[in-house]
């Protein structure tokens, strides 16, 4: 995949080449004679437009990828918090209940993925608050059921933040494909056109710096005197 740099100067050296071509009458009549007229270069300008839309894209989708991945982090985070101050309460309330240890998977270490750590969370509020003489004996503890109502809408809102950062993360992949698409496009046709435009102005060479395109130096040969 080429670097960022590499394609903010792929966009900037279009976007001059492809500009001063359509302006300058004289670089217009150069390049008419190898087949660029202006409605060939229309083309390139119009790949020029697709690429930097298509790049500007990519940059704002990931963007959004990453404030969705943050906030998944955050709420996360918070019900996590939640989760294990009842969790551990639980788990001294009913030490010697093999059932509801099992009923709310007490034992053991919590899930490190997410899409664990949400069945185990999910388990234990739902099971929690289905059983009524569980939420007794809790209570006596100072968990009480609208605690446990809150904490299962924190692990809720950690589900929904998930569901949303991988439609970012989706939509991010889609517009790096077509963000590649549209440079390499854009990449082919300024290869051809810059080496046509070498020869249709190598003897106007400001012209050709006019289009953004580097003209080497040409060094004195060897077997040229020197001016005393």
């Amino acid at each position: 995949m080429p670097s960022r740099r590499s394609i903010d100067i792929l966009l900037n050296s279009a976007h001059v080449a492809i500009n001063n071509s359509l302006t300058n009458s004289q670089i217009q009549a150069y390049l008419k004679e190898f087949g660029y007229t202006p409605e060939r270069i229309q083309q390139g300008k119009l790949l020029y437009e697709a690429a930097l839309a298509a790049h500007q894209q990519q940059r704002a989708d990931y963007g959004d990828q990453r404030t969705a991945t943050t906030a998944l982090k955050q709420v996360w985070d918070t019900a996590k918090k939640s989760y294990m101050r009842y969790l551990k309460v639980a788990r001294i309330v009913f030490k010697d209940n093999s059932g509801v240890a099992t009923r709310l998977e007490l034992e053991g270490d919590r899930k490190k993925s997410l899409p664990g750590w949400l069945a185990q969370a999910n388990q234990f509020y739902t099971n929690l608050l289905n059983a009524p003489e569980l939420l007794t004996q809790l209570r006596e503890y100072g968990i009480t059921a609208d605690k446990l109502q809150a904490g299962q809408a924190e692990v809720q809102a950690v589900d929904t933040a998930n569901l949303s950062q991988k439609t970012e993360k989706g939509d991010a992949q889609t517009a790096t494909q077509t963000k590649e698409k549209a440079i390499a496009a854009l990449r082919s046709w300024m290869s051809d056109f810059t080496r046509i435009a070498r020869l249709a102005l190598e003897s106007d060479r400001q012209l050709l710096e006019g289009l953004g395109i580097v003209v080497k130096s040409r060094n004195t040969s060897s077997g040229e005197r020197r001016s005393a």
